[in-house]
């Protein structure tokens, strides 16, 4: 079992008191593999210390902004190669019997290229084969850091970690194509209608402003309450691209 996949995995889940409580165990997981290099552990516990120390409610507004009200930063992979178009059900499917194939069955309500899905699967894998998976959809991961960086966001540590584990580059010419699609921007409420126009948003006085920058200024608190997509990567590769 590679701890730190789960724990980069659990990191990018939805803030719990669980995973509050747990912080001591998780840093001392990192360190005991030491498998990432003391820079990037630096930027990883500071991660790991809001989630200890800030308050909960907060760190669930941040996460349901960053990672569930805007597309641009979506934990499912796919979204990010295939959008909404028929290829990607073929690659959750190839990329679900992967997953069976090796004995981890996932729950009808998870989607196969869901981030800390693929990590956890990771962690169940051999170094050398961990770190050829997570080859593949590199780039992706590569441009999550980028856009989370820009916004002066600490949950960019989880993805330079990711890129320090990994064995390849990232593939210049996918992640010039992947940062070339618009951002979404949280303050702009006639695009958020429009993205997620089948589904209410509600809004409220404006919320508090955090000095790490992950965290939208004006959007509502009350999207704290907001249901998050089903969790939810292909024999083919999670990169989507079938090699």
């Amino acid at each position: 079992m590679i701890q730190t996949f789960k724990v980069l995995s659990l990191l990018l889940t939805y803030p719990s008191e669980e995973i509050k409580a747990g912080a001591g165990e998780l840093r001392a997981a990192v360190e005991k593999e030491a498998l990432l290099s003391k820079q990037q552990m630096k930027f990883l516990f500071k991660l790991i210390a809001e989630l200890e120390t800030r308050d909960l409610y907060d760190l669930q507004e941040r996460y349901v902004l960053l990672f569930d009200r805007s597309r641009s930063l979506s934990l499912h992979m796919f979204e990010h190669v295939h959008g909404e178009g028929s290829e990607r059900g073929q690659a959750m499917l190839d990329l679900k019997a992967m997953y069976e194939d090796q004995g981890l069955d996932i729950a009808a309500s998870e989607l196969p290229d869901y981030l800390p899905l693929f990590l956890e699967f990771l962690s169940t894998r051999e170094m050398k084969e961990a770190r050829e998976l997570l080859n593949q959809p590199l780039h992706i991961l590569a441009g999550l850091r980028k856009r989370l960086q820009k916004r002066g966001c600490v949950y960019a540590s989880v993805f330079r970690a990711l890129e320090g584990i990994a064995s390849g580059k990232p593939s210049a010419s996918r992640l010039k194509d992947l940062l070339s699609v618009t951002e979404d921007d949280p303050d702009d409420f006639e695009q958020l209608d429009e993205a997620w126009e089948d589904e209410p948003v509600m809004f409220g006085p404006g919320a508090a402003t955090h000095e790490d920058g992950c965290n939208p200024n004006r959007i509502a608190a009350r999207l704290r309450a907001a249901k998050r997509p089903a969790p939810g990567p292909n024999v083919s590769g999670p990169d989507g691209s079938g090699n």
